[in-house]
Protein backbone atom coordinates (compact mmCIF):
# COMPACT_ATOMS: atom_id res chain seq x y z
CA UNK A 1 0.00 0.00 0.00
CA UNK A 2 1.14 3.39 -0.88
CA UNK A 3 2.25 5.38 1.91
CA UNK A 4 0.27 8.88 2.64
CA UNK A 5 2.88 11.99 2.94
CA UNK A 6 2.77 15.00 4.26
CA UNK A 7 3.00 18.15 2.16
CA UNK A 8 3.11 22.12 2.45
CA UNK A 9 2.41 23.41 -0.77
CA UNK A 10 1.88 27.21 -2.00
CA UNK A 11 -1.62 27.74 -3.96
CA UNK A 12 -1.60 30.84 -5.69
CA UNK A 13 -1.06 33.54 -6.10
CA UNK A 14 -0.50 32.09 -9.96
CA UNK A 15 -3.22 29.69 -9.46
CA UNK A 16 -6.31 31.29 -11.42
CA UNK A 17 -8.84 30.52 -8.38
CA UNK A 18 -5.94 32.47 -6.24
CA UNK A 19 -7.18 36.21 -8.50
CA UNK A 20 -4.14 37.78 -8.76
CA UNK A 21 -2.57 38.81 -5.58
CA UNK A 22 -3.09 35.28 -2.88
CA UNK A 23 -0.69 33.20 -1.16
CA UNK A 24 -2.13 30.32 0.75
CA UNK A 25 0.54 28.15 2.36
CA UNK A 26 -1.40 24.39 2.88
CA UNK A 27 -0.05 21.65 4.94
CA UNK A 28 -1.77 18.81 3.31
CA UNK A 29 -2.25 15.31 5.03
CA UNK A 30 -2.64 13.13 1.22
CA UNK A 31 -5.31 15.64 -0.34
CA UNK A 32 -6.75 16.28 3.01
CA UNK A 33 -5.91 20.51 4.30
CA UNK A 34 -4.57 20.19 7.84
CA UNK A 35 -3.89 23.67 8.09
CA UNK A 36 -4.27 26.82 5.66
CA UNK A 37 -2.02 30.26 5.82
CA UNK A 38 -3.13 33.44 3.94
CA UNK A 39 -0.15 35.23 3.09
CA UNK A 40 -1.51 39.11 1.95
CA UNK A 41 0.76 41.83 0.66
CA UNK A 42 0.66 41.83 -2.69
CA UNK A 43 -1.55 44.15 -3.51
CA UNK A 44 -0.29 46.70 -0.29
CA UNK A 45 -0.93 50.70 -1.45
CA UNK A 46 -1.17 52.47 2.33
CA UNK A 47 -4.72 54.13 1.75
CA UNK A 48 -5.11 54.49 4.95
CA UNK A 49 -1.91 56.93 5.33
CA UNK A 50 -2.41 58.52 1.44
CA UNK A 51 -6.27 59.54 2.73
CA UNK A 52 -4.02 61.25 5.93
CA UNK A 53 -1.57 62.80 3.77
CA UNK A 54 -4.79 64.39 1.53
CA UNK A 55 -7.61 66.83 1.87
CA UNK A 56 -10.68 65.30 2.77
CA UNK A 57 -12.60 66.04 -0.67
CA UNK A 58 -9.37 64.35 -2.53
CA UNK A 59 -9.10 60.54 -0.84
CA UNK A 60 -13.17 59.95 -2.02
CA UNK A 61 -11.33 58.38 -5.11
CA UNK A 62 -9.36 56.22 -3.39
CA UNK A 63 -12.26 54.62 -2.11
CA UNK A 64 -13.06 53.19 -5.76
CA UNK A 65 -10.20 51.65 -5.67
CA UNK A 66 -10.30 49.74 -2.76
CA UNK A 67 -12.59 46.99 -3.33
CA UNK A 68 -12.93 47.72 -7.06
CA UNK A 69 -16.08 45.67 -7.87
CA UNK A 70 -18.48 48.02 -5.62
CA UNK A 71 -16.81 51.18 -5.94
CA UNK A 72 -19.79 53.60 -4.85
CA UNK A 73 -20.49 52.07 -1.61
CA UNK A 74 -17.14 52.23 -0.48
CA UNK A 75 -17.61 56.06 -1.51
CA UNK A 76 -20.77 56.16 0.11
CA UNK A 77 -19.26 55.29 3.78
CA UNK A 78 -16.30 57.61 3.73
CA UNK A 79 -18.89 60.55 2.48
CA UNK A 80 -21.19 60.01 5.28
CA UNK A 81 -18.57 59.93 7.68
CA UNK A 82 -17.31 63.42 6.22
CA UNK A 83 -20.91 64.60 6.58
CA UNK A 84 -21.42 63.63 9.98
CA UNK A 85 -18.30 65.18 10.94
CA UNK A 86 -19.24 68.21 8.84
CA UNK A 87 -22.78 68.12 10.38
CA UNK A 88 -24.46 68.07 7.68
CA UNK A 89 -26.73 66.31 5.46
CA UNK A 90 -27.91 65.26 1.54
CA UNK A 91 -30.58 66.14 0.04
CA UNK A 92 -33.30 63.67 -0.25
CA UNK A 93 -33.12 63.54 -3.74
CA UNK A 94 -29.38 62.35 -3.87
CA UNK A 95 -29.90 59.57 -1.05
CA UNK A 96 -32.76 58.16 -2.83
CA UNK A 97 -30.06 58.24 -6.36
CA UNK A 98 -26.88 57.02 -3.63
CA UNK A 99 -29.75 54.30 -2.74
CA UNK A 100 -29.82 53.50 -6.38
CA UNK A 101 -26.37 53.25 -7.24
CA UNK A 102 -25.70 51.24 -4.17
CA UNK A 103 -27.98 48.51 -5.47
CA UNK A 104 -26.50 49.08 -8.84
CA UNK A 105 -23.12 48.23 -7.55
CA UNK A 106 -24.74 45.17 -5.42
CA UNK A 107 -25.84 43.68 -8.74
CA UNK A 108 -21.97 44.49 -10.02
CA UNK A 109 -20.38 42.99 -7.73
CA UNK A 110 -22.61 39.91 -7.09
CA UNK A 111 -22.50 38.99 -10.86
CA UNK A 112 -19.07 39.35 -11.16
CA UNK A 113 -18.81 37.33 -8.36
CA UNK A 114 -21.52 34.75 -9.11
CA UNK A 115 -19.86 34.35 -13.03
CA UNK A 116 -16.10 33.88 -11.59
CA UNK A 117 -17.10 31.27 -8.53
CA UNK A 118 -19.21 29.43 -11.24
CA UNK A 119 -15.89 29.61 -13.42
CA UNK A 120 -13.51 28.60 -10.94
CA UNK A 121 -15.62 25.53 -10.45
CA UNK A 122 -16.16 24.36 -14.26
CA UNK A 123 -19.70 26.37 -15.21
CA UNK A 124 -17.95 28.67 -17.68
CA UNK A 125 -21.69 29.31 -19.78
CA UNK A 126 -22.53 32.02 -16.60
CA UNK A 127 -19.46 33.74 -16.90
CA UNK A 128 -20.81 34.76 -20.14
CA UNK A 129 -24.31 35.48 -18.82
CA UNK A 130 -23.36 37.38 -15.73
CA UNK A 131 -21.08 39.90 -18.10
CA UNK A 132 -23.68 40.45 -20.36
CA UNK A 133 -26.08 42.49 -17.73
CA UNK A 134 -22.52 43.51 -16.04
CA UNK A 135 -22.10 45.64 -19.47
CA UNK A 136 -25.45 47.46 -19.12
CA UNK A 137 -25.10 48.81 -15.27
CA UNK A 138 -21.70 49.83 -16.55
CA UNK A 139 -23.13 51.38 -19.00
CA UNK A 140 -24.97 53.43 -16.57
CA UNK A 141 -22.01 54.09 -13.96
CA UNK A 142 -20.02 55.68 -17.06
CA UNK A 143 -23.44 57.98 -18.16
CA UNK A 144 -23.45 59.24 -14.80
CA UNK A 145 -19.92 59.89 -13.64
CA UNK A 146 -17.79 59.78 -16.40
CA UNK A 147 -16.15 56.42 -15.70
CA UNK A 148 -16.99 52.84 -15.63
CA UNK A 149 -15.37 51.86 -12.28
CA UNK A 150 -13.88 54.68 -10.55
CA UNK A 151 -16.96 56.82 -10.56
CA UNK A 152 -15.90 59.54 -7.39
CA UNK A 153 -19.53 59.95 -8.09
CA UNK A 154 -20.37 60.62 -4.39
CA UNK A 155 -19.62 63.83 -2.86
CA UNK A 156 -19.75 65.14 0.50
CA UNK A 157 -23.33 67.25 0.13
CA UNK A 158 -24.91 64.64 -2.26
CA UNK A 159 -23.40 63.72 -5.58
CA UNK A 160 -21.80 64.77 -8.46
CA UNK A 161 -24.56 65.87 -10.59
CA UNK A 162 -28.23 64.85 -11.41
CA UNK A 163 -29.28 61.40 -13.28
CA UNK A 164 -28.54 62.49 -16.93
CA UNK A 165 -31.82 62.71 -19.46
CA UNK A 166 -30.18 60.11 -22.06
CA UNK A 167 -28.44 57.18 -22.12
CA UNK A 168 -25.43 56.86 -24.96
CA UNK A 169 -26.24 54.36 -26.87
CA UNK A 170 -24.81 52.13 -29.65
CA UNK A 171 -23.38 53.28 -32.64
CA UNK A 172 -23.38 50.89 -35.87
CA UNK A 173 -20.27 49.11 -36.90
CA UNK A 174 -19.04 46.03 -38.58
CA UNK A 175 -20.40 43.99 -35.40
CA UNK A 176 -23.46 45.95 -34.67
CA UNK A 177 -26.00 46.76 -37.74
CA UNK A 178 -29.51 46.58 -38.45
CA UNK A 179 -31.91 44.38 -36.08
CA UNK A 180 -29.31 43.50 -33.58
CA UNK A 181 -28.49 47.43 -33.36
CA UNK A 182 -32.08 48.47 -32.66
CA UNK A 183 -32.33 45.70 -30.16
CA UNK A 184 -29.11 46.82 -28.22
CA UNK A 185 -30.61 50.48 -28.14
CA UNK A 186 -33.89 49.77 -27.45
CA UNK A 187 -33.87 50.46 -23.15
CA UNK A 188 -31.64 53.69 -24.20
CA UNK A 189 -34.10 55.83 -26.17
CA UNK A 190 -35.39 58.01 -22.87
CA UNK A 191 -33.71 59.14 -19.58
CA UNK A 192 -31.14 57.11 -17.10
CA UNK A 193 -34.51 56.10 -15.64
CA UNK A 194 -36.07 55.01 -18.04
CA UNK A 195 -33.47 52.35 -18.49
CA UNK A 196 -33.46 51.79 -15.38
CA UNK A 197 -36.50 50.33 -15.30
CA UNK A 198 -36.25 48.46 -18.09
CA UNK A 199 -33.32 46.54 -16.97
CA UNK A 200 -34.95 46.24 -13.71
CA UNK A 201 -38.32 44.36 -15.34
CA UNK A 202 -35.65 42.48 -17.83
CA UNK A 203 -33.29 41.22 -15.05
CA UNK A 204 -35.67 39.03 -12.72
CA UNK A 205 -35.60 36.67 -15.94
CA UNK A 206 -32.37 36.44 -16.36
CA UNK A 207 -31.79 35.73 -12.73
CA UNK A 208 -34.08 32.78 -13.80
CA UNK A 209 -31.72 31.50 -16.32
CA UNK A 210 -28.92 31.95 -13.76
CA UNK A 211 -30.67 29.65 -11.21
CA UNK A 212 -31.42 27.37 -14.39
CA UNK A 213 -28.24 26.43 -14.86
CA UNK A 214 -27.09 26.29 -11.41
CA UNK A 215 -29.43 25.96 -8.46
CA UNK A 216 -30.67 22.49 -9.41
CA UNK A 217 -27.32 20.85 -11.11
CA UNK A 218 -25.91 18.33 -9.58
CA UNK A 219 -22.76 19.03 -10.64
CA UNK A 220 -22.81 22.76 -8.31
CA UNK A 221 -24.50 21.30 -5.27
CA UNK A 222 -21.81 18.46 -5.47
CA UNK A 223 -19.09 21.02 -5.12
CA UNK A 224 -20.84 23.47 -2.56
CA UNK A 225 -23.24 21.50 -0.52
CA UNK A 226 -21.69 20.87 3.23
CA UNK A 227 -18.41 22.81 1.74
CA UNK A 228 -17.13 25.32 3.74
CA UNK A 229 -19.67 25.24 6.17
CA UNK A 230 -20.10 28.46 9.15
CA UNK A 231 -21.93 27.41 12.03
CA UNK A 232 -23.36 30.74 13.34
CA UNK A 233 -21.53 30.74 16.28
CA UNK A 234 -18.47 30.80 14.50
CA UNK A 235 -19.45 33.56 11.83
CA UNK A 236 -20.36 35.85 14.81
CA UNK A 237 -17.18 35.08 16.34
CA UNK A 238 -15.10 35.90 13.26
CA UNK A 239 -16.91 39.22 13.04
CA UNK A 240 -18.14 38.21 9.90
CA UNK A 241 -20.76 40.69 8.16
CA UNK A 242 -22.78 40.16 4.93
CA UNK A 243 -23.99 37.76 2.84
CA UNK A 244 -21.31 35.42 4.92
CA UNK A 245 -22.87 36.22 7.96
CA UNK A 246 -26.47 36.08 6.71
CA UNK A 247 -26.07 32.58 4.65
CA UNK A 248 -25.67 31.13 8.59
CA UNK A 249 -29.01 32.05 9.39
CA UNK A 250 -28.18 35.52 11.12
CA UNK A 251 -30.73 38.30 9.62
CA UNK A 252 -27.86 40.98 10.38
CA UNK A 253 -28.05 44.04 7.64
CA UNK A 254 -27.26 47.69 7.86
CA UNK A 255 -29.88 48.63 5.68
CA UNK A 256 -32.84 47.04 7.57
CA UNK A 257 -30.81 47.93 11.44
CA UNK A 258 -28.86 51.07 11.50
CA UNK A 259 -31.20 52.33 7.91
CA UNK A 260 -29.14 55.22 6.20
CA UNK A 261 -29.64 57.13 2.83
CA UNK A 262 -33.66 56.14 1.36
CA UNK A 263 -32.87 52.62 3.15
CA UNK A 264 -35.73 53.06 5.60
CA UNK A 265 -38.50 54.02 2.90
CA UNK A 266 -38.54 51.27 0.87
CA UNK A 267 -39.26 47.63 0.92
CA UNK A 268 -36.98 44.25 0.72
CA UNK A 269 -36.45 41.37 2.28
CA UNK A 270 -33.19 40.08 4.00
CA UNK A 271 -32.50 36.38 2.40
CA UNK A 272 -31.07 34.25 5.03
CA UNK A 273 -29.67 30.81 5.15
CA UNK A 274 -29.83 27.94 6.99
CA UNK A 275 -26.83 25.54 6.97
CA UNK A 276 -23.45 27.97 6.10
CA UNK A 277 -22.52 26.42 3.14
CA UNK A 278 -21.06 27.20 -0.07
CA UNK A 279 -24.36 26.64 -1.28
CA UNK A 280 -26.39 28.70 1.31
CA UNK A 281 -24.23 31.79 0.02
CA UNK A 282 -24.59 30.94 -3.13
CA UNK A 283 -28.62 31.14 -2.66
CA UNK A 284 -28.49 34.18 -0.32
CA UNK A 285 -26.74 35.98 -3.19
CA UNK A 286 -29.02 34.94 -5.75
CA UNK A 287 -31.62 36.36 -3.78
CA UNK A 288 -30.11 39.22 -3.53
CA UNK A 289 -29.98 40.23 -6.71
CA UNK A 290 -33.76 40.10 -6.51
CA UNK A 291 -34.04 42.36 -3.76
CA UNK A 292 -31.29 44.75 -5.52
CA UNK A 293 -33.36 44.60 -8.40
CA UNK A 294 -36.56 45.00 -5.83
CA UNK A 295 -35.29 48.36 -4.31
CA UNK A 296 -33.71 50.06 -7.58
CA UNK A 297 -37.75 49.79 -8.78
CA UNK A 298 -38.84 51.65 -5.93
CA UNK A 299 -36.09 54.26 -6.22
CA UNK A 300 -37.06 55.46 -9.63
CA UNK A 301 -40.95 55.37 -9.39
CA UNK A 302 -40.11 58.06 -6.58
CA UNK A 303 -37.30 59.57 -8.19
CA UNK A 304 -39.76 60.42 -10.95
CA UNK A 305 -42.29 61.98 -8.90
CA UNK A 306 -39.76 63.90 -7.13
CA UNK A 307 -37.44 66.79 -8.55
CA UNK A 308 -34.92 68.75 -6.61
CA UNK A 309 -31.86 69.33 -6.05
CA UNK A 310 -28.86 66.78 -5.49
CA UNK A 311 -25.78 68.97 -3.66
CA UNK A 312 -26.17 71.45 -0.74
CA UNK A 313 -26.29 74.99 -1.57
CA UNK A 314 -23.40 75.19 0.53
CA UNK A 315 -19.99 76.61 -1.09
CA UNK A 316 -17.41 75.96 1.83
CA UNK A 317 -18.65 71.92 1.05
CA UNK A 318 -19.87 71.53 -2.02
CA UNK A 319 -18.91 73.16 -5.26
CA UNK A 320 -21.00 75.59 -7.37
CA UNK A 321 -22.12 74.24 -10.70
CA UNK A 322 -19.70 75.46 -14.00
CA UNK A 323 -22.29 78.03 -14.88
CA UNK A 324 -21.97 79.83 -11.97
CA UNK A 325 -18.41 79.57 -11.85
CA UNK A 326 -18.35 81.01 -15.12
CA UNK A 327 -20.05 83.97 -14.55
CA UNK A 328 -19.62 84.68 -10.84
CA UNK A 329 -15.91 85.45 -9.05
CA UNK A 330 -16.91 84.65 -5.49
CA UNK A 331 -18.19 80.99 -7.17
CA UNK A 332 -14.84 80.91 -9.19
CA UNK A 333 -12.81 81.40 -5.81
CA UNK A 334 -14.90 78.64 -3.78
CA UNK A 335 -14.44 76.21 -6.54
CA UNK A 336 -10.72 76.82 -6.61
CA UNK A 337 -10.56 76.75 -3.07
CA UNK A 338 -12.26 73.91 -2.04
CA UNK A 339 -10.21 71.71 -5.43
CA UNK A 340 -6.86 72.69 -3.78
CA UNK A 341 -7.49 73.10 0.08
CA UNK A 342 -10.55 71.17 0.63
CA UNK A 343 -12.26 72.38 3.64
CA UNK A 344 -11.60 72.18 7.74
CA UNK A 345 -13.70 69.73 9.32
CA UNK A 346 -14.67 70.01 13.02
CA UNK A 347 -12.29 68.22 15.49
CA UNK A 348 -14.00 64.81 16.86
CA UNK A 349 -13.97 61.18 15.72
CA UNK A 350 -16.93 59.00 13.75
CA UNK A 351 -17.22 55.63 12.12
CA UNK A 352 -19.55 55.13 9.64
CA UNK A 353 -20.52 51.86 7.71
CA UNK A 354 -22.66 50.75 5.09
CA UNK A 355 -23.91 47.15 3.91
CA UNK A 356 -21.46 46.72 1.22
CA UNK A 357 -22.03 43.81 -1.40
CA UNK A 358 -19.42 41.82 0.71
CA UNK A 359 -20.52 43.07 3.95
CA UNK A 360 -19.85 45.63 6.31
CA UNK A 361 -17.35 48.39 4.93
CA UNK A 362 -16.67 50.98 7.20
CA UNK A 363 -14.98 54.18 7.86
CA UNK A 364 -13.55 55.34 10.82
CA UNK A 365 -12.17 59.26 10.79
CA UNK A 366 -10.41 61.00 13.62
CA UNK A 367 -10.36 65.22 12.31
CA UNK A 368 -8.26 67.39 14.58
CA UNK A 369 -9.69 70.55 13.00
CA UNK A 370 -7.68 70.68 9.54
CA UNK A 371 -8.26 70.21 6.62
CA UNK A 372 -7.22 66.36 6.69
CA UNK A 373 -7.78 63.64 8.78
CA UNK A 374 -5.80 62.69 11.49
CA UNK A 375 -5.89 59.25 11.36
CA UNK A 376 -8.27 57.30 8.91
CA UNK A 377 -9.18 53.54 9.54
CA UNK A 378 -11.18 51.39 6.90
CA UNK A 379 -13.21 48.19 8.50
CA UNK A 380 -13.33 45.72 5.03
CA UNK A 381 -15.64 42.96 5.08
CA UNK A 382 -13.28 40.66 2.90
CA UNK A 383 -10.24 40.89 5.50
CA UNK A 384 -12.38 39.73 8.01
CA UNK A 385 -13.71 37.11 5.87
CA UNK A 386 -10.14 35.86 4.64
CA UNK A 387 -9.06 35.42 8.55
CA UNK A 388 -11.09 32.60 8.77
CA UNK A 389 -10.30 30.92 5.95
CA UNK A 390 -7.92 28.48 8.04
CA UNK A 391 -10.77 26.87 10.67
CA UNK A 392 -13.42 26.88 7.58
CA UNK A 393 -11.50 25.15 4.90
CA UNK A 394 -10.02 22.31 7.69
CA UNK A 395 -10.73 18.91 7.25
CA UNK A 396 -11.68 19.71 3.23
CA UNK A 397 -9.96 17.81 0.14
CA UNK A 398 -7.49 20.25 -1.74
CA UNK A 399 -10.05 20.83 -4.67
CA UNK A 400 -12.64 22.37 -1.67
CA UNK A 401 -10.28 25.01 -1.20
CA UNK A 402 -11.38 27.02 -4.29
CA UNK A 403 -14.60 26.62 -3.93
CA UNK A 404 -14.03 28.27 -0.28
CA UNK A 405 -11.98 30.99 -1.86
CA UNK A 406 -14.33 31.57 -4.49
CA UNK A 407 -17.74 31.87 -2.04
CA UNK A 408 -15.77 34.30 0.35
CA UNK A 409 -15.81 37.00 -2.50
CA UNK A 410 -12.63 38.92 -1.79
CA UNK A 411 -11.32 41.25 -3.47
CA UNK A 412 -7.69 42.06 -2.13
CA UNK A 413 -7.89 45.93 -2.90
CA UNK A 414 -9.88 46.37 0.17
CA UNK A 415 -7.87 43.43 2.23
CA UNK A 416 -4.22 44.71 1.97
CA UNK A 417 -5.12 48.16 1.76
Amino acid sequence: MAEIRNYTMNFGPQHPAAHGVLRLVLELDGETVVRADPHVGLLHRGTEKLAESKPYNQSIGYMDRLDYMSMMCNEHAYVRAIERLLGIEAPIRAQYIRTLFDEATRILNHLLWLGSNALDLGAMTLFLYAFREREELMDAYEAVSGARMHAGYYRPGGVYRDLPERMPKYKESRWTKGADLKRRNEWREGTMLDFFEAFCSDFVNKIDEYETLLTDNRIWKQRTVNIGVVPPEMALRMGMTGPMLRASGIAWDLRKKQPYAAYGEVEFDIPVGVNGDCYDRYVCRVEELRQSARIMQQCVKWLRANPGDVMLRNFKVAPPSRVEMKDDMEALIHHFKLFTEGYSVPAGEVYCAVEAPKGEFGAYIIADGANKPFRVKLRAPGFVHLSAMDEIVRGHMLPDVVAVIGTLDIVFGEIDR
